[in-house]
């Protein structure tokens, strides 16, 4: 489980494809900030660009570790097959303070950004999500792109999908890789888990249960 604050940019630095077919995943390197990964050990689950994957490898004084991403995985996301910068979150703790919404790491669907510009000292970020996410995306409700948790400003249904709005502060500009979006950027989306379990009690109401 994760909160969708992120912890960390950092970079992916290299590519490796893990077999010559399709159903092969590729394995990744991560440059992580300095000290990211002191308390990180093998096994453990780091969300990148809001997917989560596992530590395979792992050299905090050099400051990289890696991941493998399944051909799956590459098929249902974005933005974990290239170079560049990238969001990462640490696995949540019991401990710690929930200060997005709860993210289980599991992207579904690839959103694209219609527009990205600053409005005032902020930003404002549009993206078109596909239709099938549109029951579950709600004004003031949560959503997550690439890993990070925001706030939904508006929802506009379209023929195409469903476009929704969402402001984004300096701190987060600054401080997460949204920073590189532009129009055209495919985007990581989670729904709000909430939401996803609403969804299949309301759709699960009339079925019953044979003894």
């Amino acid at each position: 489980m994760f909160t969708g604050i992120i912890t960390g940019v950092g970079r992916i630095a290299a590519v490796r494809d893990l077999g010559a077919s399709r159903e092969h995943g590729k394995r990744v390197t991560v440059e992580a900030p300095a000290g990211y990964l002191e308390d990180v050990g093998l096994g453990d689950s780091i969300a990148l660009n809001g997917a989560c994957m596992t530590v395979t490898s792992l050299d905090p004084a050099q400051g990289h570790f890696t991941v493998d991403v399944s051909a799956e995985s590459l098929d249902k996301t974005s933005g974990l097959a290239e170079p560049g910068p990238i969001n990462l979150e640490k696995a949540l703790r019991a401990h710690d303070r929930l200060g997005g919404h709860i993210v289980a790491g599991h992207v579904d669907g690839i959103g694209t950004v219609s527009h990205f510009a600053p409005v005032g000292e902020s930003h404002e970020l549009r993206v078109l999500a596909p239709g099938s996410l549109a029951r579950y995306l709600a004004y003031k409700g949560s959503v997550t792109v690439n890993g990070v948790s925001l706030t939904v400003n508006s929802v506009r249904d379209a023929a195409q999908g469903c476009e929704l709005s969402i402001n984004l502060i300096p701190h987060t500009v600054q401080n997460t890789a949204l920073h590189a979006l532009q129009a055209g950027s495919r985007v990581n989306l989670e729904i709000d888990l909430i939401a996803r379990y609403v969804e299949r009690m309301l759709g699960a109401g009339a079925t019953k249960v044979a003894a």
